[in-house]
């Protein structure tokens, strides 16, 4: 934090919602809480509050972002059951980016929690790798790993053709459950 002046309550978070609703790639913590002069874990503690009055603010492996719920192009969406070894994560990931399609989230079925659901938000190579990269350096685990390497993916594109390339390719190196 700097000798500037903090952003207080609801100030500061009417100004979290402003800069998040005005950026089409992910914020991380840290870029919010430089610009408002407070702690990471402050804003951690907002988007927590902003979360609970229903703003659509998700956190990614990029940093939060705000859904944007009036997209100027038609969005197709599918869920995916996919299927692969921790070691098949990365070329999954990259092989549906490549088709043009976003990897929204993971979700599997949980014999005691039920479904657990975890956002991914990759659309491009670059995004995966830095997706990848937070996986390594934090040593975390994939979710599919507490399922055998069975989880489904929500999926989006600009057109049910790109989902169906998509799909196609998933299919034809092994990754679909059928």
């Amino acid at each position: 934090m700097s000798d500037q002046k903090k952003v207080l309550g609801e100030e500061r978070r009417a100004l979290l919602l402003k800069l998040l609703k005005d950026s089409d790639q992910p914020i991380t913590g840290s870029d919010l809480a430089a610009k408002a002069n407070v702690s990471r874990q402050v804003i951690v503690g907002d988007i927590t509050l902003l979360k609970a009055r229903n703003e659509p603010i998700i956190a990614t492996s990029q940093g939060y972002m705000r859904l944007n719920h009036s997209s100027p192009n038609p969005i197709a969406a599918r869920t995916i059951a996919s299927y692969h070894p921790p070691d098949r994560t990365e070329e999954e990931l990259n092989l549906l980016v490549d088709y043009g399609v976003t990897v929204k989230d993971v979700t599997i079925e949980h014999p005691v929690y039920g479904d657990l659901t975890a956002s991914i938000m990759v659309s491009n190579r670059k995004e995966v790798k830095h997706f990848m990269d937070k996986i390594h350096s934090t040593g975390s685990s994939y979710l599919s790993e507490l399922t055998g390497g069975i989880h489904l993916h929500s999926l989006t594109a600009s057109s049910e053709q790109k989902l169906d390339e998509a799909e196609q390719a998933l299919k034809e190196a092994g990754f679909l459950v059928e």
